[in-house]
């Protein structure tokens, strides 16, 4: 099992960059597929990006050409770069953990707290 934390959240002004990260303590953090969710008040949960033990990744569409998932494995720490940030990006974000078996992603079973990101405009 894994222990996920996330920091990195604030205020911004639309068209604004921030980084969050996702630390991460426990074993095997590495074999994990790992993700970024979001959720705005009234929303319900959407998945925003993924990257897998072998540094396969996923984009929801709304967050293409815009975010970038990565992760640095000897800190046991994923990232979410998010550039060109929108109002509509204004959300509790969530780091998030999944075993994986073969090439595949399971269920998302380990959760962060959540950081929280405004953008305004």
């Amino acid at each position: 099992q894994v222990q996920l934390v996330e920091s990195g959240g604030g205020s911004v002004q639309a068209g604004g960059s921030l980084r969050l990260s996702c630390t991460a303590s426990g074993n095997s953090y590495s074999s994990y597929c790992m993700g970024w969710f979001r959720q705005a008040p009234g929303k319900e949960r959407e998945g925003v990006a993924t990257i897998d033990k072998f540094g396969r990744t996923t984009y929801a569409d709304p967050v293409k050409g815009r975010f970038t998932i990565s992760k640095d494995n000897a800190k046991n720490t994923l990232f979410l770069q998010m550039n060109s940030l929108k109002p509509e990006d204004t959300a509790m974000y969530y780091c998030a953990a999944a075993n994986m078996v073969w090439v595949r992603c399971l269920e998302y079973n380990y959760w962060g707290q959540g950081t929280q990101v405004t953008v305004s405009s």
